[in-house]
């Protein structure tokens, strides 16, 4: 399994370059898997729906599946911290790669995806695991890298960069616990 971050200040344009890279890896043959990092409470349930309402009467976790999908829903009763890592545990072992958006003090390998017009400070300066930057003002990088930069425009061109470089994003998860 490859396992490559995103990571950026909101704004940046994360979850659209991941949402174009799925269906760009996947035209590769790849199968591809996202975890997404999100604030504290959010709910892909609707009050009424049955799995709500198992919820609501307190139950621990609440599996709901068609022949078409799976979802979990896991409530705890306590504040967990929860890594990256504990998250790609949770996943298929059959997927080819998963896209990590946000986690980004994660020790993965990331992507920086960075934009001038959002004002925000770039990261890849003082973040040893950023190893590209993908954005759309190269010319305005706040200061010289090595790293790889990737046009935030050419979704095809950041998935073929994946695809040649995927040694580096080899995931060991033994390395993690």
């Amino acid at each position: 399994m490859k396992v490559v971050g995103f990571a950026g200040f909101s704004g940046s344009g994360k979850t659209t370059l991941v949402e174009r890279l799925i269906p760009a890896l996947k035209l590769r043959g790849l199968r591809v898997s996202v975890i997404k990092h999100a604030h504290h409470n959010f709910d892909i349930d609707h009050p009424g729906k049955d799995t709500w309402r198992h919820r609501e009467a307190g139950a621990f976790e609440v599996v709901v599946a068609s022949d078409k999908r799976l979802a979990l829903v896991r409530e705890f009763e306590q504040p967990a911290r929860l890594t990256v890592h504990h998250l790609l545990a949770e996943l298929y072992e059959g997927v080819d790669w998963v896209l990590v958006e946000g986690f980004k003090d994660s020790n993965l390998s990331k992507m920086e995806v960075w934009r001038a017009s959002a004002g925000k400070p770039a990261r890849y300066g003082e973040d040893d695991f950023i190893v590209g930057i993908v954005t759309d003002s190269p010319e305005q990088l706040p200061e010289p890298t090595l790293r790889p930069v990737l046009d935030l425009n050419d979704p095809d061109g950041v998935a073929q960069w994946l695809v040649d470089n995927d040694h580096r994003f080899d995931y060991d998860a033994e390395m993690y616990t």
